[in-house]
């Protein structure tokens, strides 16, 4: 193995990592430190065929990562990371394209914690700790937000009032765009279109969960918006609500704004609506088991997500294919059938066969809806794989970025199918 790329994606609690083959871009190790900042700190590497889990003695971001490299090195490892790749949430429009890092410039990553406070933070400590232990190797940002730079204005802008957004940056910023990077170029692929001449909308379903519309390899618009907590149904997360509900439900239950947002954000969604969890796996055995409310939190989730899927379709002069990813959306072919019932209208018609066939756990890729019918599609994402070969494009200089779209040019170790 000549050289490789680590990515990391770092949460308030949790430190995920992949190693890439600069090569071929096969995962040679991956793993997690978990529960972070508490003393049920734990990290888990799988590499060689082996998964070992272990205590974290120092459970800090920098205790992980230099417990990383520790366990890098002792797998003869550690001297093939060329470069870190960090996954940020949120650069809103100051940063649109990856970005090689500096103390500087994570202290400007750092500053953006009112956009995202859980997340940017927390990738800052990562950074940090990164450039402390390995203080000669490269590191990149590659930012979530960026994709979504290409949106007109007219689809980022809320009717607010115009200073709002003039001085402090109120507007729609969209996440999850390394997986809808990675999903419209696979598609294009499958399709046997160039992205270029390619419109997509794609249903990006996970614990947290938004959709955007991929017009000729670009967004136009998405349903997340200032912040991750607007849009679809998700997880833990109510998606769009009324704002009026906020103060209403600050004088009835005497909390403050920030406790009620607190609330919308880890105690609404599908947890809110069932009680049972914020797992779409477990609200659907508990619907499947006759829990009424886990039945009615399962119908408004997918009726939330069809209705979000029609409102992208408004942005594109046509649609090739509507697509599934990130773990409900590869998986839960249950809740995929659901949401192509409520999109009849536009004569999408699950093959229910092929929808319980192609999943992500299966390992295939595929179109699921049924011949002679508008094209629904499930792909597995593969955020790692961008952010593994943009980090590697901006350190060997080969990362080309116009109005917002960065393209890989020439594309050295270029692979939008995961290695197949």
């Amino acid at each position: 193995m000549d050289s490789t790329i680590l990515v990391i994606n770092s949460g308030s609690s949790s430190l995920k990592f992949s190693l890439l083959d600069a090569k071929t871009h096969q995962v040679v190790a991956s793993g997690i430190a978990e529960e972070l900042n508490t003393d049920k700190a734990r990290i888990t590497i799988k590499a060689h065929d082996s998964k070992e889990t272990d205590k974290l003695d120092d459970p800090s971001h920098l205790g992980a990562v230099q417990r990383l490299f520790d366990e890098l090195d002792e797998r003869g490892l550690k001297k093939t990371v060329e470069a870190v790749g960090h996954r940020v949430v949120n650069g809103i429009d100051k940063f649109t394209e990856p970005v090689r890092l500096t103390p500087k410039i994570v202290d400007e990553i750092e500053a953006l914690k009112p956009y995202a406070p859980l997340h940017n933070p927390a990738a800052a400590a990562a950074m940090r700790a990164a450039m402390k232990v390995m203080p000669d190797l490269p590191q990149v940002a590659v930012f979530d937000t960026a994709f979504h730079s290409t949106m007109p204005e007219y689809a980022f802008r809320y009717a607010v009032p115009d200073d709002w957004y003039t001085k402090y940056g109120v507007r729609r910023y969209g996440f999850h765009g390394t997986s809808y990077k990675y999903v419209s170029n696979r598609a294009a692929e499958l399709l046997n279109i160039p992205i270029e001449d390619s419109a997509f909308v794609i249903a990006h379903l996970g614990s947290g969960a938004s959709l955007a519309a991929v017009l000729n390899g670009e967004s136009v618009d998405t349903t997340m918006g200032f912040t991750p907590l607007d849009g679809i149904v998700m997880g833990t997360r109510a998606g769009a609500v009324d704002p009026a509900i906020i103060p209403y439900m600050m004088k009835k239950l005497n909390k403050s704004a920030d406790e009620i947002v607190h609330m919308l954000n880890h105690e609404s969604g599908l947890l809110g609506m069932s009680g049972v969890s914020g797992d779409q796996r477990n609200v659907s055995i508990a619907a499947m088991e006759g829990n009424a409310k886990s039945e009615m939190a399962m119908e408004t989730s997918a009726y939330s997500t069809a209705k979000n899927i029609a409102a992208m379709m408004v942005a594109l002069p046509r649609v090739d294919a509507v697509i599934f990813t990130a773990g409900a959306g590869e998986n839960a072919c249950g809740l995929r059938a659901r949401i192509a019932e409520h999109l009849a209208v536009f004569g999408y018609k699950m093959d229910l066969e092929q929808n319980r066939k192609i999943r992500g756990r299966n390992g295939v890729d595929g179109v699921i809806s049924e011949k002679g019918t508008p094209t629904m599609m499930m792909i597995r994402t593969n955020e790692e794989l961008v952010i593994a070969e943009e980090t590697e494009a901006v350190i060997n200089g080969t990362l080309v970025c116009k109005d917002g779209k960065c393209t890989v040019k020439p594309a050295k170790h270029h692979n939008w199918t995961d290695g197949e």
